[in-house]
């Protein structure tokens, strides 16, 4: 991330209510979202207060209990969903409707009831060969999001490059020939790998530019490759 991307600043600071705070992609978009004006609140466990990035305001709160995360909402709020289970793999199909899919429906409860003005949720890239229960898990998600009539972005990376998470770079040889072979071309974009600066950057720019209210747009793998600030 460039200096120039932190020197920016927005016109209209938001209030961004953000869950999983303490997590990979947290870590990262937090600070932007601070340093671009925005107000940002963390909801935590107590335990995990002094892992919240500097300058957030922790919120004790359990992001499974849809009633902890209302108490912390106003409809002014815009909530930026990151709870999830970390590195996930086919192993743990229960944790993903565990973790995932109930995290998922408690903070849709809680900004139906808030209303809160927008909801951005890190989903997954699909259809896809592998990964079927996670995928299930997001996307029931995202359904339950819609039959809420939430104004929301679904944010849908299929693996994001970053520091720990590095493996898949040895795939990039069979991305470039699958992006030159016609049936694979869309596969190979949709499923493409996207870094943690792309994937931050991505979501501030939906922070900052909401979808109408009541309706909910998708930021694919290449739209995370071409926002900006």
């Amino acid at each position: 991330m460039t200096s120039d991307e932190h020197e920016i600043r927005t016109p209209d600071a938001r209030d961004v209510l953000v869950t999983g705070a303490t997590g990979y992609i947290a870590q990262r978009l937090i600070p932007l979202l601070l340093s671009r004006g925005h107000r940002v609140r963390a909801l935590t466990r107590a335990g995990s207060v002094a892992r919240v990035p500097v300058g957030a305001e922790p919120v004790i709160g359990n992001a499974l209990n849809a009633a902890e995360i209302a108490s912390a909402l106003t409809s002014n709020d815009t909530v930026v969903h990151l709870v999830g289970t970390p590195h996930p793999n086919p192993s743990k199909a229960a944790e993903f409707t565990r973790v995932d899919l109930a995290s998922a429906l408690a903070v849709t409860h809680a900004c139906a009831q808030q209303r809160a003005c927008h909801l951005v949720y890190v989903s997954v890239a699909h259809p896809a060969p592998m990964m079927h229960a996670y995928i299930a898990a997001r996307s029931a998600g995202e359904q339950a999001m819609c039959d809420a009539q939430l104004t929301a972005t679904f944010v849908r990376p299929w693996y994001v490059l970053g520091p720990g998470h590095r493996w898949p770079y040895t795939l990039v040889p069979f991305y470039a020939v699958a992006s030159l072979v016609p049936r694979w071309r869309e596969s190979a974009q949709r499923l493409g790998l996207v870094s943690l600066t792309q994937m931050v950057r991505a979501m501030v720019h939906a922070v900052e530019s909401p979808p109408p209210q009541r309706t909910q747009r998708v930021i694919d793998v290449p739209g995370i490759r071409a926002a900006t600030l």
